[in-house]
């Protein structure tokens, strides 16, 4: 396995491999504006050195909530040389909140369903081989 070089352009392949992407992923963040290629006199996609971190902070941004559109945005001030850290943040945060809204979701319906086969569990216990109507459950007040 080649160590990375991160001093000369990266062909799409090299910067997928190194960056543990396939090149379909490559070409999907350059047609979303999120990397930049070159073309070589052959035309091939060439991208530079820089590329590589790139694409870790995109999946870094992406396993973390992020979208490509709020990259779009965030990369956009970046490459025109501003600062984004703010907005960065911000967005951080409200990914954040998202997350804990969700685990608190999340919790709910664990403890519902729990209840719930609880309930079938004592349908079934009672039911001798005939339907035990587990999901009339749900259609029952609560």
């Amino acid at each position: 396995m080649r160590s990375e070089n991160l001093d000369r352009p990266l062909h799409s392949s090299e910067l997928a491999r190194q960056a543990g992407v396939s090149t379909d992923t490559v070409r999907y963040y350059e047609r979303n504006r999120l990397l930049t290629a070159h073309r070589s006199v052959a035309g091939y996609r060439l991208f530079p050195p820089e590329a590589l971190i790139r694409v870790r902070m995109i999946r870094g941004a992406l396993d973390v909530g992020f979208s490509i559109k709020e990259l779009q945005s965030v990369f956009e001030v970046r490459d025109s040389g501003g600062t984004p850290c703010h907005q960065v943040r911000k967005l951080g945060a409200q990914k954040l909140s998202e997350i804990e809204i969700t685990i608190r979701e999340l919790q709910s319906k664990h403890r519902q369903l729990k209840r719930t086969l609880v309930k079938w569990d004592a349908l079934l216990s009672s039911a001798h081989g005939k339907p035990a109507g587990l999901l009339e459950v749900f259609a029952r007040k609560r």
